[in-house]
């Protein structure tokens, strides 16, 4: 049945539908043989359990960066400020001896990479994986985190970047 849905719905339409619907944008990164390894994904997901500290993102199948980067002992999560669009881009790219070029970032003793103006940081380690259709979804056990509260977070909506309104939205300056 479930084939039969996706065929009816068509990838392209289920893709402009998930589109319209905003994201923050992670940077997943680590040092794997000494070597910076990153993924950026939309779909990291925060608040998946308090106790234990609990987030989750989630990766195709097919991602050769992800079978990396599961590998590492711990894995920085950055999650990208509103003046990283073009870094987000250059971390996204094909080019994997290019992808930091230029990145101000920090790795911590475990090896997880921190990308510098982040609007959040948290350092991780895979804590389960389930594998659901053709993403596998990661738990990730959060063991630290830093919030820079005056960094606003990138934004991926309607399949381009964007940033959070500064006053709520319905809501008149006055």
């Amino acid at each position: 049945m479930t084939v039969a849905l996706v065929s009816a719905i068509g990838q392209q339409r289920l893709r402009e539908a998930f589109s319209h619907f905003p994201s923050g944008v992670a940077a997943l990164a680590a040092e794997i043989d000494r070597e910076p390894q990153v993924l950026v994904a939309s779909s990291f997901t925060v608040g998946v359990s308090l106790d234990p500290p609990l987030a989750a993102v989630f990766v195709q199948k097919s991602s050769s960066t992800w079978s990396l980067l599961s590998q590492a002992e711990r894995i920085g999560v950055s999650i990208l400020g509103v003046d990283h669009a073009e870094t987000c881009r250059q971390l996204a790219g094909r080019n994997r001896s290019e992808r930091f070029s230029g990145v101000e970032r920090v790795a911590s003793p475990t090896g997880a990479i921190r990308i510098l103006g982040s609007a959040a940081y948290f350092e991780c380690s895979v804590h389960d994986v389930h594998a659901t259709g053709d993403h596998d979804a990661v738990l990730l056990f959060i063991h630290d985190l830093e919030v820079a509260r005056e960094t606003a977070p990138l934004v991926f909506h309607g399949s381009r970047f964007t940033q959070l309104a500064m006053e709520p939205a319905g809501m008149t300056a006055q």
